[in-house]
């Protein structure tokens, strides 16, 4: 998921806020409506009209607030994502930590990052920036706190849903290097950060992560995230992580 469609430009991001509270949407829409770049292109209070108007509409970033009445973000995620023209938009969650389960389903399904709902105005703007050009998803520090405590329920064969996981994708396919990218982007680094450590440039490391995902049949760096935590690359509590 390259590039922009023709009729929009880098220096735009396009937003649908989807969060079925009022108020909440309202000072999200407004927040973001009064900031520089960002352009917001509709608002949903439901996960079935959230799919909808991002058919329409075709935004860059979706604001997915995740427990909802009907349709709920996860599922919105996943449906928005199957049916949209490429460049697929890239949803950005919005969560409490008492409801992380939900957030790992929406990351399974291809959601690009989470934001916390007690988060202030200036890293909501930033959350939105750089999911929408694509780069960090997440604080370090967040990514520990909800994948490990996911992964050990995984490690035991228990999803989100309380049903059992289906297997991790096999690491063989990986040549070493994707490998300790994939380890990295798992402890939250970014890319600058992972091209310092390893001594390459920063397309070197999107070059390797975007094999990584090709290999694994992944749709996102959140999906790899999981996928580091779930096959034992990265075990949860390990120093450095």
């Amino acid at each position: 998921m390259t590039g922009w469609p023709d009729d929009r430009t880098a220096a735009t991001i396009r937003v649908l806020v989807v969060d079925d509270q009022f108020l909440i949407r309202a000072g999200l829409v407004g927040l973001l409506r009064a900031a520089p770049g960002i352009e917001v292109v509709g608002e949903a209070g439901d996960g079935e009209e959230a799919v909808a108007l991002a058919a329409r509409a075709r935004p860059d970033v979706v604001l997915m607030d995740i427990r909802m009445p009907g349709m709920n973000g996860i599922t919105a995620t996943a449906k928005i994502l199957e049916q949209a023209a490429e460049p697929a938009p890239r949803v950005l969650v919005l969560t409490t930590f008492d409801l992380d389960e939900y957030v790992y389903g929406a990351l399974r399904a291809g959601a690009s990052g989470f934001l916390l709902k007690d988060s202030g105005p200036e890293r909501l703007l930033a959350a939105v920036a750089a999911v929408g050009c694509g780069d960090a998803l997440f604080a370090p520090s967040v990514t520990r706190r909800l994948v490990e405590a996911f992964a050990s329920r995984a490690g035991e064969g228990v999803g989100p849903g309380g049903g059992g996981c289906a297997p991790p994708p096999d690491l063989a396919a990986l040549t070493g290097r994707e490998v300790e990218v994939l380890k990295l982007i798992a402890r939250g680094l970014t890319n600058a950060d992972i091209a310092e450590r390893l001594y390459i440039s920063e397309a070197t490391v999107k070059t390797h992560l975007n094999r990584t995902m090709s290999k694994l049949d992944l749709d996102s760096r959140a999906q790899a995230v999981v996928v580091a935590y779930e096959s034992g690359l990265v075990t949860p509590g390990e120093a450095g992580a």
